[in-house]
């Protein structure tokens, strides 16, 4: 038979159970604005029965239930529902990142505008026209020089505005790999802190929000894939044992070592290397280097690499400001080798008068390479001294006469003409078009795709929030309902106590 105190524990057990379930709403609506924060249940469990099952139990007509025990207290969060909120997240840092620098470089380019380059030249061209009309004009010979001052310091700040803003990015892909190492190093530190608790059979459920929120930030950088270490022996069926973070390259293949070992509680740094030319050439990863085509794990740092410039698997520089500086350089030698050729062949008025030689227009300094590009010509094209002294050694003429402007109609023609540097068949005036119409088509591509990134990822947060986040009116909910259990096991107390006070001093002795 039961002892008479059974009711007693039954009803204490309720208490305990019910004010567990209590306070574990009270921190669900105290952290119901806290970032990354999980909502956590009560995993109520019937208590043994009695008797329980064995030889020598008492013959009584069924068993009696023994009341409720608090189980563990259980995160409500889906997995599944993570790994896609973080595949969105990567790529919404991508483009992100990609749409950004790509704001940044049309900003620059600054097309169609008045200050642009295509406006620049236009008038440079226009000032040789008024030339070939009255080439003894020596304000008219001033404009042309004046001009063509203008359309050097054009491709100079071009130049120079892009190679500084290759540097900032430069300067944040640094910022970034050092997020990516402290944020591992957290990682790794929660790992050991969660081997602490979880072989004394505790889930330290708050200790596993933080790590999952930088999870979720860590997602942002790069791609990363989670796995984890099986739990000791004696930890809660619930624990989920230490985190192992892998980067993941373009064929979804885990790279080698570990960003974060959950084995061997250790991390492996993260570094992007870089050439004399300010190129990112490789990625090192712990002991482990990579090429630049090797490493192609997306997120905000690939974003980053990809924008500012970076060494290819061909050894040749990439990257969107790395071409562009490139198509200027080479936008800048067809223009003043075509331009500087012509000059020569005409006539100042200095040459018809002394007999000199006509000089080139512009400067051009350096050797040009295997594809006939003076490299950094964009930065440093100038006006010769001759031009910029004397304004008579613009060969306006084609035969030795002052009256004579062809040259300088024809000098205006250069924008129009056939540039084999450039392309078959193609004028400056085409190269440039082209130039900035892809800059453009990249930009708006990236800003689609950034939307799109940003939509499906605020799908996934929602998809998650609808399981995992704290709904206040749901949480009031279950206090009343928890409350209710609370006092109701209160009173069932108060009825065993009156029951057990009817027993021990209300029943007098027989035949007293």
């Amino acid at each position: 038979m039961g002892s008479t105190f059974g009711g007693l524990e039954i009803a204490k057990s309720g208490l305990f159970a019910q004010q567990s379930a209590l306070k574990t709403t009270g921190h669900n609506i105290s952290n119901a604005n806290t970032e990354g924060y999980t909502r956590q249940r009560v995993n109520f469990e019937q208590a043994g029965p009695y008797p329980p099952s064995s030889r020598n139990r008492p013959e009584i007509p069924g068993q009696i239930g023994g009341g409720v025990t608090a189980g563990a207290i259980e995160r409500i969060r889906e997995g599944y529902l993570d790994d896609q909120y973080r595949a969105e997240n990567n790529k919404t840092g991508y483009y992100d990142s990609r749409s950004d620098a790509l704001g940044r470089l049309e900003d620059i380019m600054n097309e169609p505008s008045e200050d642009g380059l295509s406006k620049t030249m236009d008038r440079f061209w226009e000032s040789l026209q008024d030339l070939s009309v009255d080439p003894e004009d020596s304000g008219a010979r001033s404009v042309v020089r004046q001009r063509g001052q203008a359309v050097a310091e054009t491709f100079n700040y071009l130049s120079n505005k892009l190679q500084s803003v290759q540097g900032d990015l430069a300067k944040e892909v640094d910022v970034t790999t050092k997020d990516i190492n402290s944020m591992a190093t957290q990682i790794n530190s929660l790992n050991e802190q969660i081997a602490e608790v979880e072989p004394h059979g505790q889930v330290p459920n708050d200790l596993y929000d933080a790590r999952d929120n930088l999870m979720d930030k860590l997602s942002e950088q790069v791609n990363i894939e989670v796995s984890y270490e099986d739990p000791p022996s004696s930890a809660d069926a619930m624990a989920t044992g230490k985190a192992n973070i892998s980067l993941v390259n373009e064929n979804g293949n885990a790279m080698e070592p570990r960003l974060v070992d959950g084995s061997t509680n250790s991390t492996n740094e993260l570094q992007v290397n870089y050439n004399d030319d300010s190129l990112a050439e490789s990625v090192s990863l712990g002991d482990e280097e990579f090429t630049m085509s090797a490493f192609s794990s997306s997120g905000k740092l690939k974003g980053l690499l990809d924008s500012g410039g970076f060494v290819n698997g061909n050894g040749n520089p990439d990257g969107t400001f790395e071409n562009m500086l490139a198509d200027l350089d080479k936008m800048a030698t067809g223009f003043a080798e075509a331009f500087n050729e012509l000059h020569r062949s005409g006539q100042s008025l200095n040459s018809m008068a002394d007999g000199d030689d006509v000089p080139a227009f512009f400067m051009v300094e350096g050797d040009a390479n295997e594809d006939g590009v003076v490299e950094g010509l964009a930065g440093s094209i100038d006006l010769i001294d001759e031009i910029k002294e004397d304004s008579d050694h613009i060969a306006a003429a084609k035969d030795p006469y002052a009256g004579d402007g062809d040259n300088a109609s024809e000098l205006a023609g250069v924008q129009y003409q056939a540039n084999d540097l450039l392309g078959e068949e193609t004028s400056l005036d085409d190269y440039y078009e082209s130039l900035v119409g892809s800059m453009a088509v990249e930009a708006q591509e990236a800003n689609r795709m950034k939307g799109n990134a940003e939509t499906l990822k605020d799908s996934a947060q929602k998809q998650r929030d609808s399981v995992s986040a704290v709904s206040l009116d749901e949480e009031m909910t279950n206090m009343i309902k928890f409350q209710h259990a609370y006092n109701a096991s209160a009173r069932n107390i108060t009825v065993v106590d009156e029951m057990l006070d009817r027993i021990i001093n209300q029943m007098g002795v027989v035949g007293r």
